[in-house]
């Protein structure tokens, strides 16, 4: 009893004067608030400032762009644009219904075609050695189409293609879109194959999962955010092509169905192209037509692009 009370005291023994418990004694808060007479904090302010006023200019073209848009094509949008053919020449009312299908099926014929094969070659990129020499020729290859001119991809499209089969055709031109949406999907694809962490692919090995399953079950669904944004890049690109179409599919002022059924192998009109056509009338209500066709692609893009952030943002949150 003794022994407990004596150690007791000695725990309840105050500590000296010359201790002090608080970890923030001694320091100058004043010393820590923001002041512009300090150069540190001044010219901090005036980068930011500086990198602020040149965002916003370079901001400027495209709300320029896009107000353009609404102001002159804006006070054309009607029902009738979305389900009528193109009007003839000195011809008042008409739409591009057709124009807008036209673009919506080539663009998906191009991305069945560009998007397996894009990310088959990214995985192989991506899980190559640094010394494999067919890795190497592919990732070089694929840097030098995004260069590719796009009427360039058109004259192969049309050799291939519409020489073959004999005639322009949505198909035509979806294999010269898709050859100028590949390289950006096969290079976005692969950096995101590459940001997944070693250690994942390393757990899912040594839990005994092949190589195949690591890719399609670890690999893929982590770096799906990574591979859908180059995704949707490839498409805004792909809807705006014009010259790789006047090789491939040229245009027409009917729909692509025939005996209820689409019909792929004819000439198909696109917006773009439509757009390339009625901007050079001499007509007011083409030209009025090609600003409100040219707001709707924008508007086709935008909202492409705002459903794919939609479901990168959903694959992330539910990742974590």
């Amino acid at each position: 009893m003794a022994t407990q009370e004596a150690a007791g005291s000695s725990l309840q023994t105050p500590l000296p004067n010359d201790v002090d418990l608080n970890p923030l004694s001694g320091v100058d808060f004043s010393e820590l608030e923001k002041s512009l007479r300090r150069p540190r904090t001044l010219i901090n302010v005036l980068l930011s400032g500086l990198v602020t006023c040149m965002t916003l200019l370079a901001l400027i073209p495209l709300f320029s762009v896009v107000w353009l848009l609404l102001w002159r094509g804006g006070s054309k949008l009607s029902l009738a644009l979305f389900t009528q053919l193109p009007p003839a020449p000195l011809e008042r009312g008409g739409g591009f219904g057709n124009a807008i299908l036209g673009t919506i099926i080539i663009v998906v014929l191009a991305a069945l075609l560009s998007v397996p094969l894009g990310v088959l070659t990214a995985v192989f990129m991506a899980q190559a050695s640094e010394k494999n020499r067919l890795a190497t020729v592919v990732r070089f290859a694929a840097k030098v189409l995004t260069g590719f001119p796009s009427i360039l991809a058109g004259v192969f499209a049309y050799g291939a293609v519409v020489l073959t089969t004999g005639g322009y055709s949505a198909v035509a031109g979806a294999v010269a879109v898709a050859i100028l949406m590949l390289p950006t999907i096969m290079l976005t694809a692969e950096d995101a194959l590459r940001m997944v962490p070693p250690k994942m692919k390393e757990a899912a090995i040594g839990m005994g999962a092949t190589h195949t399953q690591t890719v399609l079950m670890v690999l893929l669904p982590t770096a799906f955010p990574g591979i859908l944004t180059g995704i949707m890049l490839a498409v805004a690109r792909a809807a705006g092509e014009t010259a790789p179409l006047l090789f491939t599919a040229l245009f027409s002022n009917y729909w692509l169905t025939s005996g209820g059924h689409f019909n792929l192998m004819q000439p198909t009109a696109s917006l773009a192209v439509l757009i390339y056509n009625f901007a050079g009338m001499p007509f007011k209500n083409q030209v009025e037509m090609a600003w409100a066709a040219a707001l709707v692609m924008v508007l086709m893009v935008l909202v492409t692009n705002l459903i794919g952030q939609s479901l990168s943002r959903q694959q992330i949150q539910q990742e974590e």
